[in-house]
C-alpha cells in the first residue's frame, strides 16, 4: 500500500462561512436567532485540532498522504491499494463505503463528546497504529453487507445503508412494487430498502412511528412491539413502504418484507417526473426514476470491509 486517504466533512462553522461568505457575518447571523455560536466554533477547533494532529501522524508511516472532502467522493478514483482513514461523523463511512471496492475502511471519532460513533470504533491518537497494522496487513475486518440497484437501462447504485425511491418532493410516489411473485401498484411517500448496517437508522425510525401510531389507537402493546434488527453481515434486506395509501387504484398488502438472499425486489416507476433514487442520503449522487424506468434492487456481491476495533 503506498497511499493512506483521508476521507473528511466540512464542519458546520465552514459550510456557515460558505453560506454567508465570511465568518462575522454566520456569527450574526446565528446570534440574531437568538442562538450559541460558541458551539459551532468549538467544535470546528476540536475537530481542525485533531485532524491535523492525525495527518502529521500518517504522514510519519511513510506512506502518501492524499485528504479529500466527501463532496468528492462520486468522481473520486480509489486505488485498489489505498488504506482508506474516515475522520467524520458515522454517516461519512456510509457515505464512502458504496464507492469502494475491496479497500479498507478505518473509522475514526474526531469528538466523542459530540458523536455517537457506532461506525467509528478508533480515537485519532490510537488511529496511526491501526493504519500501521492495515498497512501491513494484520487487521481483522468485517465484512458489510451493501445493497445494489439496477435500472432497466444498465445504470447501477450502491447503498451502504438504505435506498429510498420515491419522489424527490412531497408529493405521492406512484410505482408497481413486485416480491415474491406478487405485484401491486402503490401510492405512498417512497420506499425504503435497508441493509443490516441500516437497521439502526432509518429502518428504525419506521418502527418509532409504528409504535407511536399503535399507542394512539389505544395499544397497550406498542411498547412491547419487536424491533427489527439485522446484523451487518446479513444477506438479506429489509423493505418499508413509508406511508402507503389504501384507495381503488393502490393497495398497501406488500407494505413491508424481508428479502432473502438470492431474491429481488423490483419497482417500476409511474411517475412523469421528478421520481428518484438515492443511497444513503446523498441527493446529488441518484438515479432518475421516471414512467419507464424499473430497478432491481438485491443484496449487493461487493461487500465494505470495516476494520474491527
Amino acid at each position: 500500500m503506498e497511499k493512506i486517504v483521508v476521507v473528511t466533512r466540512r464542519t458546520r462553522l465552514e459550510e456557515l462561512i460558505n453560506r454567508f461568505n465570511t465568518l462575522p457575518q454566520a456569527k450574526f447571523y446565528i446570534e440574531h436567532m437568538g442562538l450559541d455560536f460558541s458551539d459551532y466554533e468549538q467544535e470546528h477547533e476540536v475537530f481542525t485540532r485533531v485532524a491535523r494532529k492525525l495527518l502529521r501522524q500518517l504522514e510519519n508511516l511513510g506512506r502518501k498522504v492524499q485528504c479529500i472532502d466527501w463532496t468528492f467522493l462520486p468522481n473520486f478514483l480509489f486505488d485498489p491499494a489505498d488504506a482508506v482513514v474516515v475522520l467524520g461523523r458515522d454517516g461519512l463511512v456510509s457515505n464512502t463505503a458504496k464507492y469502494l471496492d475491496g479497500q479498507m475502511i478505518v473509522g475514526v471519532n474526531p469528538d466523542p463528546s459530540r458523536i455517537d460513533g457506532i461506525l467509528l470504533p478508533f480515537s485519532p491518537d490510537k488511529a496511526p497504529h491501526v493504519v500501521a497494522r492495515v498497512l501491513e496487513g494484520r487487521v481483522t475486518c468485517h465484512e458489510i453487507t451493501m445493497a445494489e440497484v439496477q435500472l432497466n437501462d444498465g445504470q447501477q447504485l450502491l447503498a451502504f445503508n438504505d435506498f429510498y425511491i420515491g419522489q424527490r418532493t412531497h408529493v405521492s410516489s406512484r410505482y408497481s412494487l413486485t416480491w415474491q411473485g406478487q405485484t401491486e401498484r402503490q401510492s405512498s411517500s417512497g420506499v425504503l430498502v435497508s441493509t443490516g448496517a441500516g437497521s439502526t437508522g432509518w429502518l428504525s425510525s419506521t418502527q418509532n412511528m409504528a409504535r407511536a401510531v399503535s399507542a394512539l389507537l389505544g395499544s397497550k402493546k406498542s411498547s412491547k412491539l419487536p424491533t427489527l434488527r439485522l446484523e451487518w453481515s446479513d444477506p438479506r434486506l429489509v423493505f418499508v413502504v413509508r406511508e402507503p395509501f389504501l384507495s381503488r387504484a393502490s393497495g398497501v398488502k406488500l407494505a413491508a418484507g424481508i428479502v432473502d438472499e438470492g431474491e429481488e425486489l423490483c419497482l417500476e416507476s409511474h411517475m412523469p417526473e421528478n421520481g428518484v433514487i438515492f443511497s444513503d442520503g446523498i441527493e446529488a449522487d441518484a438515479l432518475a426514476f421516471n414512467s419507464g424506468s424499473v430497478a432491481t434492487i438485491r443484496a449487493a456481491q461487493r461487500k465494505a470491509r470495516f476494520v474491527a476495533a
